[in-house]
């Protein structure tokens, strides 16, 4: 399952390839549904495609994320607030009578006061970083898909709740962030071979058992741990990763569009490292077909996945969990 990835968004980087365009309209909607729903999680490297707008509507999108980040800054003001006035509080209270209470208040709220700072500093900073095109499942992110004859980054939540099916479904099935080759023709049936996407990966990373890892049975008594690896191509390299994406709706709730990287078995690297699945590496050759799907069968385009393109995977700990 991959859990996260670290892709490419940037619709000037991506024209080269894919000679695409944004889908401004969709992001406008979106960006503006942020307004109201302020939890929609957007991935920070999508919204830097609008940092220069270049016309009427890009300047309404970077308008409408100046203003999620400003609300943002205030609720974490007020927050901030409220936690530096526990811990004065709470030294004070310290200063009366050491008690157990007072003192959990005081390193509670110290804490808080860090993270709540690092994430207003984070917030206000104008430079990018590498981490902002990272995308975990939930996140909205830049995904390509050819519609009326033109390819279009357009923003969707990496999490595929398919249309006509409950809203219960993303509690039902945790890992519609991810759709197995092998069930392409069941439970995807209505995405496969009519809502295709595309999704640029520069690396990615799964959730591994340490001794599947390690290539040894759990010693006796041994609790499963789990460590976090980063995977990249070597040499470097973009992965054009097939993916299905469906537009979900509901009388009752907001529009939903949502997308699912395909995966399979994993090449030899990949499974070595104590992973089972891995996602599906288009060749460069076959995005274009992959990406217009209409009047393609099931064998043709179950062929365009088993002809992938392999590379060789360096992996490392990213970190324990």
């Amino acid at each position: 399952m991959c859990y996260s990835a670290q892709i490419i968004q940037s619709a000037r980087k991506l024209y080269r390839e894919l000679g695409l365009r944004l889908d401004l309209e969709e992001a406008f909607r979106l960006f503006t549904r942020r307004l109201e729903e302020p939890g929609i999680a957007i991935s920070r490297g999508f919204e830097a495609n609008f940092a220069e707008p270049a016309n009427a509507l890009e300047r309404r999108i970077q308008a409408a994320i100046d203003e999620h980040r400003a609300r943002a800054a205030i609720r974490l003001e007020r927050e901030l607030f409220s936690q530096r006035t526990r811990r004065v509080d709470a030294e004070r209270a310290l200063m009366r009578k050491e008690t157990r209470k007072s003192r959990e208040d005081l390193r509670i709220a110290s804490r808080k006061i860090e993270v709540l700072a690092e994430k207003l500093a984070d917030l206000r900073r104008s430079e990018p970083e590498p981490r902002d095109d990272r995308i975990f499942p939930k996140m909205y992110a830049g995904v390509v898909i050819h519609r009326d004859g033109e390819n279009l980054l357009t923003p969707m939540r990496y999490f595929c709740r398919p249309a006509g099916k409950p809203a219960a479904y993303d509690v039902k099935f945790p890992g519609l962030y991810n759709a197995r080759r092998d069930n392409l023709t069941r439970f995807w049936a209505e995405q496969f071979g009519s809502h295709h996407a595309l999704l640029v990966v520069e690396r990615f990373y799964e959730n591994v058992r340490l001794h599947a890892m390690q290539h040894r049975a759990l010693e006796p008594g041994e609790e499963e741990r789990n460590v976090v690896l980063e995977f990249t191509p070597d040499p470097a390299q973009p992965l054009s990763v097939a993916c299905l994406w469906s537009h979900w709706t509901d009388p009752t709730e907001p529009d939903l569009r949502g997308f699912a990287a395909i995966t399979d078995v994993p090449p030899a690297d990949v499974a070595a490292a104590g992973h089972d699945r891995c996602i599906v590496n288009l060749r460069p050759e076959h995005v274009a077909a992959w990406l217009s799907p209409q009047g393609r069968g099931p064998q043709e385009l179950m062929a365009l996945l088993e002809d992938r393109a392999l590379p060789v995977f360096q992996h490392a700990p990213l970190r324990a969990a």
